[in-house]
């Protein structure tokens, strides 16, 4: 009989533990860099502009010099004179640390106080006086290609206009000649709008540089603590060994806190100039106005169709609007992320993908928002045009994609893009999501609330998204090969210590990995403390962002499990006075195969490494375990909301949202499931009231949160959630896919085509989000497309 542990009692896998960090949370106990005080902290504040492009004539800082309490007024002249005015970007571009030749977006930093608290340091940076003369402006990719248009980025050599890149992926070609053959051709021009992560935790950081040591440490609000070390090695030449970076609890990141900003940079010189500890603290409007934006990236997307319904050929053409520095933090082979990943659930026999990347008079762009480098805009493209595909057709919009989908038979399948998906069920969570959203009786009840006035719609996402990035052979940032990493300490009592090169700051790492070690080695999760973000005690490792937590450094975690549990066999062989190949192993527990009832635990195994292991053995339980994922992973999910729109005021109410997620295996259900109810809000939230724009003296409108809404409790609708259809990834350690993004990656397609199916037979193809009540009203008013693409009006 199997003296096997229970993994769900032990807290292992397919447990729904609750989050050991919320122990601490819910408590106030929370340490964030705001939290930390050192003594003799000074206070830096940075004065940013208030115009978008405009030539710097003079900087007068001798007010601010002159107010008690002042210790430092740094400019970028200043900067200059040390070779840090300018700093590398994550895309192999530059960016200004301090303006010094001319500002080229409203926010970006000018100069910057440091004082003995916060409030003189603002009060100085209201004292400096700044003359600027004012340029033209761009903030579309239109206006930056124009004839005549002002070079942004003139600091550059050899920069004649303002065209960061042109690139392109697919079969041209062959696209060309499926069109030709196509009996009907789809088209859809689209915007999908500048959007921004506004974690709850501004950015910040704490520098102190110890001249006695000439080490350097810094507290920051980093979700890639290594790599903004070797960053910080690289910008101020400070040897990599003797600076440390400690990346405390994070109040939220969703890829904001992946680059280097300015005020990093600023704090650590000034910390270095003064020998004292320099704290900088973002406030809510600087994070808003200047620090990393996602999307911004207009479609012009064809489908080539035979009138049955199959698709031939997919043709998109984008252009990205990248702000005033390319400082995307993504992998070095793709320029505009993996946005090639569009289509790749279904089977698309050629296509092609163009994008043109344009530099705007707007804060730098291109940040992975809760998506992997890029996915979120492709798989909102792919949606939107699936949706006006099946409208052309007049095809039902479920059965469309059903006909389009990669068969369950036909894996691995390779998408016209080139990459190769591995596994899934897609006709099968189609099918959970339209019977759980009763799709016949709704369609039926659409039909007759019609005929009395009532605008109901209904609108589906069908995706697969790419998690994990990725293997060495084609994935880097900034040359640095993108595995992960884990070191496992089992103590001789058999309590164990696992840290990892990811950085969690909300998903969960503290409980999850600790569940994986309690898969792989019976340990109850209780007895397994989990630590990150100390570059001076954690393995090497690329951070967290673009869902690779659980792909990458769970898999890193899972793999040093298995290494841990490798040596403990012979451990146990050696306790039982057996070979280890007689020698089985059932959760927690070795035992003899020709004896079963005769074994020893795991943590028996703990004790013998340290006190009574053979000769010849290291002694000790403990490795480390680098991850170099061999693909991709490719969960699938469906989504599924249903609305009605007000049709006199052009207000619309969610009804029914239906998540339908084959994540893999789950690590634990609940915290699953609390990352599909964040994503769906964060859709809703993009769909619906999420505004930011510019206007055209490049002013940002909308940066506040009267008007960049974050939905609460009172607006967000209700979600049903639907786990039945599991399909394991086949190469990775433990079947699991990852989840964090999908529902924010896949969401925000569903709720805008519900609304355009409410608005079917207007003659209205097309709305940019936000869907604001006014820009609804104005489709269903003028039967046409309303475009949300700046400048705008901002007397509006």
């Amino acid at each position: 009989m199997s003296q096997a542990l229970d993994e769900i009692k032990i807290g292992g896998l397919g447990a729904s533990r609750k989050r050991v960090e919320d122990n601490r949370f819910i408590r106030g106990k929370g340490n964030y860099t705001d939290d930390i005080t050192l003594p003799g902290m000074l206070h830096m504040e940075i004065l940013r502009s208030p115009l978008a492009h405009a030539r710097i004539v003079s900087i007068d800082a001798s007010k601010a010099w002159d107010i008690p309490g002042v210790h430092l007024v740094l400019t970028g002249e200043m900067m200059a004179t040390r070779n840090l005015a300018w700093m590398p970007t994550l895309s192999y571009d530059t960016q200004a640390v301090l303006a010094t030749d001319k500002v080229r977006f409203q926010g970006q930093e000018v100069a910057c106080v440091i004082a003995d608290d916060p409030y003189i340091a603002k009060d100085a940076c209201e004292a400096i006086e700044v003359e600027y003369e004012a340029l033209p402006v761009v903030v579309n990719p239109e206006q930056a290609v124009a004839e005549g248009a002002p070079v942004i980025r003139d600091d550059k050599e050899n920069q004649q206009d303002n065209v960061i890149f042109d690139w392109e992926v697919g079969d041209a070609a062959g696209t060309d000649r499926a069109f030709e053959q196509a009996d009907v051709i789809s088209k859809l021009k689209l915007h999908y709008p500048r959007s921004h992560p506004s974690p709850i935790e501004c950015c910040g950081s704490i520098a102190d540089f110890n001249r006695a040591t000439s080490k350097l440490t810094v507290y920051m609000t980093t979700q890639a603590p290594h790599i903004i070390r070797a960053a910080v090695a690289l910008v101020a030449e400070l040897p990599e060994h003797m600076i440390r970076i400690i990346s405390p609890d994070i109040g939220g990141g969703f890829g904001n806190k992946v680059p280097v900003y300015p005020g990093y940079v600023c704090s650590i010189l000034a910390s270095i100039l003064l020998e004292r500890p320099v704290k900088w603290i973002e406030d809510k409007t600087g994070n808003l106005i200047s620090t990393g934006f996602a999307r911004d990236i207009y479609l012009d997307g064809e489908m080539a169709l035979r009138r049955d319904g199959k698709i031939l050929a997919v043709r998109m053409h984008c252009d990205s609007d990248h702000g005033a520095f390319f400082s995307d933090a993504q992998p070095s082979k793709f320029k505009i992320g993996l946005l090639h990943s569009a289509f790749a659930a279904y089977d698309i026999p050629v296509a092609h993908l163009s994008d043109r990347g344009t530099y705007s008079n707007k804060a730098p762009g291109g940040v992975a928002y809760r998506c992997s480098f890029r996915v979120t805009e492709a798989m909102f493209f792919q949606e939107r045009m699936m949706q006006a595909a099946a409208d052309d057709l007049g095809m039902d919009q479920a059965e469309f994609r059903r006909m389009n989908f990669v068969r369950d038979d036909d894996f691995p399948h390779r998408t016209p893009f080139g990459f190769l998906t591995d596994s899934g069920q897609y006709a099968k969570c189609l099918d959970v999501g339209l019977k759980a959203v009763g799709y016949e009786d709704f369609r039926r009840e659409q039909a007759e609330a019609r005929k009395r006035g009532r605008l109901l719609g209904l609108g589906i996402s069908t995706m697969t998204e790419p998690l994990g990035a990725g293997n060495s052979r084609e994935y880097d940032i900034l040359g640095i090969k993108m595995f992960d990493s884990a070191d496992l300490k089992v103590h001789m009592t058999g309590k164990a210590i696992v840290r990892t090169g990811a950085r969690g700051q909300g998903q969960g790492h503290e409980t999850t990995w600790a569940q994986i070690v309690s898969h792989e080695l019976g340990i109850p999760a209780d007895d397994i403390v989990v630590e990150e973000g100390d570059t001076d005690t954690a393995p090497f490792g690329m951070g967290t962002y673009a869902s690779r937590s659980t792909p990458v450094a769970g898999a890193a975690v899972a793999m040093v499990s298995r290494k841990i549990r490798a040596k403990a066999r012979k451990l146990a062989a050696h306790l039982l006075e057996v070979s280890e190949e007689d020698v089985e192993w059932e959760l927690g527990r070795f035992y003899i195969r020709s004896a079963p009832d005769r074994g020893v635990t795991i943590q028996e195994c703990a004790m013998a490494a340290y006190s009574n292991m053979p000769d010849g053995m290291e002694p000790g339980l403990e490795n480390t375990a680098y991850y170099d994922p061999p693909n991709l992973t490719w969960p699938f999910a469906v989504y599924i909301i249903t609305v009605e729109v007000d049709p006199e005021t052009g207000v619309w109410d969610v009804l029914k949202t239906v998540a339908v997620d084959d994540c893999g295996v789950r690590i634990n259900p609940m915290i699953v499931e609390g990352q599909i109810m964040g994503g769906l809000t964060e859709a809703y939230a993009m769909a619906n009231m999420q505004f930011i724009t510019f206007d055209a003296d490049g002013n940002c409108v909308g940066s506040n949160y009267m008007d960049y809404l974050l939905p609460t409790a009172w607006e967000t609708p209700g979600f049903e959630l639907h786990s039945e259809v599991v399909t394991p990834c086949p190469h990775h350690p433990i079947g699991a896919k990852g989840i964090g993004e999908c529902a924010a990656v896949g969401g925000p397609a569903a709720f805008v085509n519900a609304v355009i199916d409410a608005l079917s037979g207007m003659g209205v193809r097309n709305i940019d989000m936000p869907l604001l009540p006014d820009r609804v009203w104005e489709a269903i008013t003028y039967h046409r497309d309303v475009s949300g693409a700046p400048p705008v009006r901002s007397d509006d």
